[in-house]
């Protein structure tokens, strides 16, 4: 499976992805079963798992159970190098590059290179933008960074671009899990424009309308997250 490759023929061929982000600390794995069966039912594509924190330590066991219970590809979504996992298919190896905090930008990255050295997890280095969703979220608390304002839209531009010529091969921009607002669509548009690379796009998405207007604003890939820890009725609603 090469992850990175069949999200780049999506994107030549127009197809779009869904991925549904599952944070270690709010699954509950006796639910699993009925969870997946819903994910299967749906559009759903990809399986993140993370969070900003992971207290309990418990991110390896959610995800060797959810190896158990999917096909989908399986990637780490990683608050901090503590939440990598040797289960999974691939990493997001992010870059915060929309704060300025040394910690996120590069020695994370430093800590966790000698794990993935001695892995099979297929690594897709991310230039991660955390963008002004209207509220504070944990990944600005943890990070101590700020989020780019939305109407700064020549800075997060600059911001993607300068991610892109650094080498990522993916730009995620992300409002924030919670977010009361999602990432506006005309920066979508934006970004999807002066791009040559795959574009993420995350946080505040709860309805099948947002969604569709996020993917026809230019995301190649959508994540959802607290839309479905709230109420898990949404996956009738992106059914196949």
């Amino acid at each position: 499976m090469n992850i990175y490759q069949n999200i780049l023929l999506a994107k030549n061929e127009g197809k779009k992805l869904l991925a549904v982000l599952i944070d270690p600390e709010k699954f509950d794995v006796k639910n699993i079963d009925s969870f997946f069966k819903k994910v299967h039912q749906s559009i759903t594509t990809h399986i993140f798992v993370g969070g900003s924190t992971d207290h309990q330590n418990i991110t390896e066991t959610i995800v060797t159970a959810i190896k158990k219970s999917t096909h989908l590809p399986v990637i780490i979504f990683p608050g901090d190098v503590s939440q990598i996992s040797k289960k999974a298919d691939g990493i997001l190896f992010l870059s915060l590059l929309s704060g300025r905090n040394p910690e996120y930008l590069i020695s994370q990255q430093i800590k966790a290179a000698p794990i993935l050295k001695n892995s099979t997890l297929e690594i897709l280095p991310t230039g991660y933008l955390l963008i002004d969703g209207e509220t504070v979220t944990a990944t600005q608390i943890v990070s101590n960074t700020k989020p780019i304002a939305q109407k700064k839209s020549e800075l997060i531009l600059n911001t993607a671009l300068a991610g892109q010529f650094l080498g990522k091969k993916l730009i995620y921009l992300e409002a924030g899990s919670g977010a009361k607002v999602p990432v506006n669509e005309n920066i979508i548009t934006l970004i999807k424009s002066n791009l040559n690379i795959p574009l993420i796009v995350g946080g505040g998405i709860r309805s099948k309308t947002q969604l569709e207007n996020t993917f026809n604003a230019g995301a190649d890939l959508v994540v959802i997250g607290t839309a479905f820890e709230n109420d898990e009725t949404f996956f009738e609603d992106l059914k196949k």
